[in-house]
């Protein structure tokens, strides 16, 4: 009896196929890219929103403090406060620094004259006059101290300035180059050149007293009002205070002036005046 040999068998194939790890992330390539890409454009979006939140809230600041900015200075501009708000801006818009405010300046042609009459023998006998005589151009200035008290106003839209005292700035100038000197004697007198320079010597006294005379401050008045009122325009410049709707008018009015109704004065400069 012959044997068979059993049958040989080969393996029967599977119904699935092996993938390799490298057709594994070849096929998953591009979801990858997309998922990257979503998670780029996330953190993106988020970054945006969180600057975007951070600077509504520092503008949120800003117009806080500009509000804030806006009342202190309306505060700062009523009639209560203006005063003080001027007095502390002083060393700010101060240009010379030297605590004085340069008003005005006059220059005038002055006259000095000496007559002397020399008697003798009891004054029974005249010896003869001798007249000198001296013009000379002088130049007065005139200025007020900054910290001298000041005072200010709110008059609707006009600013009025109760200013300090002006101040003659001593001694005045004096123009010797153009200095004229006349001299008269008689024929039994020889001291005109001395008498001449006694004169000379006292110009400079007498000037510092005219200095101060109502007659000379009243040449430079004018010019002095408008210097002021200069002065604090451009201090309401500065604190954005001079334009049509807050002040267009500024008033200045000096201590010897005595005004029962300074409303009924003519303002010293306007917003149109340039």
């Amino acid at each position: 009896m012959t044997e068979t040999s059993p049958e040989r068998r080969e393996p029967r194939a599977s119904g699935t196929k092996s993938v390799s790890l490298t057709e594994l992330v070849v096929s998953l390539r591009w979801p990858l890219v997309i998922l990257a890409l979503a998670l780029i454009a996330y953190l993106a979006v988020r970054e945006t929103l969180s600057r975007a939140e951070r600077a509504a809230g520092e503008m949120g600041d800003l117009v806080g403090a500009a509000a804030e900015r806006a009342e202190d200075l309306a505060r700062g501009f009523l009639t209560g406060n203006i005063t003080e708000t001027f007095i502390a801006a002083i060393p700010e818009i101060d240009a010379t620094g030297g605590g004085n405010l340069e008003l005005a300046k006059a220059e005038v042609v002055e006259t000095f004259r000496r007559s002397d009459e020399r008697l003798i023998l009891w004054d029974s006998f005249s010896l003869g006059t001798t007249i000198s005589e001296i013009k000379v151009p002088v130049t007065y200035r005139y200025h007020m101290r900054l910290d001298d008290p000041w005072r200010l106003e709110v008059s609707g839209q006009v600013c009025r300035v109760y200013a300090p005292q002006v101040r003659p700035t001593q001694p005045p100038a004096i123009h010797t180059d153009r200095m004229e000197k006349r001299t008269a004697e008689s024929w039994l007198r020889f001291d005109a050149d001395e008498q001449l320079a006694e004169l000379e010597k006292s110009i400079t006294p007498k000037l510092i007293a005219r200095a101060r005379d109502p007659r000379h401050l009243a040449l430079v008045r004018d010019q002095g009002r408008r210097t002021v009122a200069e002065f604090v325009r451009n201090w309401l410049l500065r604190e954005d205070q001079w334009r049509d709707d807050r002040f267009h008018a500024i008033q200045v009015i000096f201590p010897d002036e005595q005004v029962d109704a300074p409303e009924s004065l003519d303002v010293t400069i306007r917003l149109d005046d340039g």
